[in-house]
């Protein structure tokens, strides 16, 4: 049994296509916390978390917005992640991939107190590996993995407590990176898990391979999973669409073996915009996937229509 903490992250403003503050509220509506503790889960929900006082940071690259915004929610998210995470599992409802600026420096503080490696996980068709520096859409949510891996030209953000080393990154699923990310991914020693690695060796080998590092290491792990993640026929409620994602089976496989794994500590969901779904299918369907990775089966599967 965890002790599940929903967290909710209304992040609007790592991107332009309004409607990802309303995910939390969604997760909620969907039975997010009902599907936990019918799995056996305690469920403590903290509410949404409230956007300081803003500063008046700026930065050279004048495609960059919102960016004294994305520095508040970094230092909101990050101390509700790091004060959450002694006490269960942070679940952290988003909001646009601008919010894992915060929850991964929360995570990764914690990490480093307890003397543990962190380890992180990206279920994303994007890699998110630009800097403020090098964006050149403005959009904040395209930089987390480079900033908690510990990119250079990330000020005016506070540095990130203990960036994550590159070897402890998997990105899965990845379908859509500029040249600037891929220059600089190919630098590194992150692991990308392409879906062209993924048509050509399957889902299982590449994700188990990490997840035994990850056991070998007695790390935590830190999963974030975008909505974008999955094909857009079957999840459309996100403003990144790209086409070719993960499937229902690929998605709940995934799922399961993290669940299996019993390695996960602190989850993402992200991306969700519910102003762009069908009747809420994708809300129902990202919940259903948190249900496989805390323990639900594919053969308890409940016959619905949408």
């Amino acid at each position: 049994m965890t002790h599940c903490i929903l967290i909710g992250a209304p992040v609007d403003e790592g991107q332009k296509v309004p409607g990802c503050m309303m995910g939390p509220a969604a997760y909620r509506v969907a039975g997010l916390g009902r599907v936990l503790e019918s799995l056996g889960h305690t469920v403590e929900d903290r509410g949404d978390v409230a956007l300081p006082k803003l500063g008046a940071e700026t930065h050279a690259n004048k495609a960059v917005h919102h960016l004294p915004e994305m520095v508040g929610w970094t230092k909101a998210l990050r101390e509700a992640g790091e004060a959450a995470m002694p006490d269960g599992m942070p679940i952290f409802m988003g909001g646009d991939h601008g919010l894992a600026l915060g929850t991964v420096a929360g995570v990764a503080a914690h990490a480093a107190a307890a003397g543990r490696p962190l380890f992180v996980i990206w279920l994303d068709a994007h890699s998110d590996f630009h800097t403020p520096a090098t964006t050149t859409s403005g959009n904040l949510h395209g930089t987390p993995m480079a900033y908690a891996a510990g990119r250079d030209g990330f000020a005016p953000f506070p540095p990130f407590p203990a960036p994550v080393p590159a070897e402890n990154i998997c990105m899965f699923g990845i379908r859509s990176v500029d040249p600037a990310e891929h220059a600089a991914l190919e630098e590194t020693e992150i692991t990308v898990n392409d879906m062209r690695v993924l048509d050509e060796r399957g889902i299982v080998a590449p994700l188990r391979e990490f997840l035994d590092r990850v056991r070998a290491a007695n790390g935590l792990l830190h999963v974030s999973l975008d909505v974008d993640f999955l094909d857009p026929a079957i999840a459309p409620a996100v403003g990144t669409t790209v086409p070719g994602g993960a499937t229902f089976r690929e998605a709940h496989l995934v799922c399961e073996i993290l669940h299996e794994s019993g390695l996960m500590t602190s989850l993402d969901l992200v991306e969700l915009n519910p102003f762009l779904d069908e009747r809420g299918r994708t809300a129902k369907l990202m919940v259903d996937l948190v249900g496989s990775m805390m323990g639900q089966k594919v053969f308890d599967r409940r016959t619905r229509s949408f």
